[in-house]
């Protein structure tokens, strides 16, 4: 534990989250093809990597994905909140390690071939911090995946109860890329097939919550689960071949160090 004051505090987000993700994560389409995407990214921008760190790994669900993608000499996982490792501990195999820290301080120089965070720095005030950290932890060569959420007209009461600070805009998140030591290698929109119906739910109100859960938007019928899993599958596919899209809930950033 490398920031144990910080520990399973409302910080970023509530770590009583982690039990409602930890049920939902394997089957939900968002995840279950956000993770494919990921996956699909690292094999192709970084097929030789071996060495990877993910900051803020919540309960494991991407750093699995990641496990079972290719042979690893090493694998972490990082979180702020103990909670979430509990759970990732139980997922993945032995030899993954996990450390608590604040993702703004690495502990680690050159270390790693491969860095990443999804769906994580847009809860943490100083982003670029997180990015330096980052930079700080990979070989000069290596690679980064972020993801984040998109477009600050999207905003409602859903973020503001996930303890967002900002929604990107296009353009924002490549910035401070260059800004902190990498170079974009790609960049797109992620969810733009479903974005029609993300917009016409803050346009009804169905968007916001009607509690503080944050799980709540994740709700949904097994039916309609499904068919949004093939859309994005499908979106995932026509991505990793190299069509890139200008708009949707989310955007997914490849960088080199530099």
């Amino acid at each position: 534990m490398f920031a144990p004051e910080l520990a399973d505090t409302i910080s970023g987000m509530d770590p009583g989250g982690f039990e409602g993700l930890a049920k939902i994560e394997s089957e939900h389409f968002w995840f279950v093809a956000r993770n494919e995407l990921i996956v699909g990214l690292a094999n192709k921008f970084f097929p030789e990597a071996r060495r990877f760190l993910e900051v803020g790994c919540g309960n494991g669900a991407v750093l699995r994905a990641i496990a079972a993608s290719r042979p690893w000499e090493r694998l972490v996982g990082s979180e702020l909140h103990p909670s979430g490792l509990t759970y990732a501990r139980q997922r993945l195999p032995s030899n993954v390690e996990f450390v608590q820290m604040d993702a703004r301080h690495v502990p680690a120089t050159g270390l790693f071939d491969l860095t990443g965070a999804f769906d994580v720095i847009e809860h943490i005030a100083d982003d670029e911090g997180v990015l330096r950290g980052l930079r700080g932890a990979t070989r000069r060569g290596g690679g980064i995946i972020i993801a984040v959420p998109q477009h600050p007209w999207l905003w409602s009461k859903t973020d503001e109860v996930a303890y967002h600070q900002r929604r990107y805009r296009r353009g924002e998140l490549e910035a401070k890329f260059r800004r902190n030591g990498f170079e974009v290698l790609f960049s797109s929109s992620y969810t733009a097939l479903l974005l029609p119906l993300m917009v016409a739910s803050r346009m009804t109100g169905r968007g916001k919550q009607s509690s503080d859960d944050p799980n709540q938007e994740f709700a949904l019928n097994p039916v309609v689960n499904g068919l949004f899993t093939a859309i994005l599958r499908a979106e995932v596919r026509m991505t990793l071949a190299g069509l890139t899209w200008p708009a949707g809930g989310s955007r997914i950033v490849v960088g080199r160090a530099v």
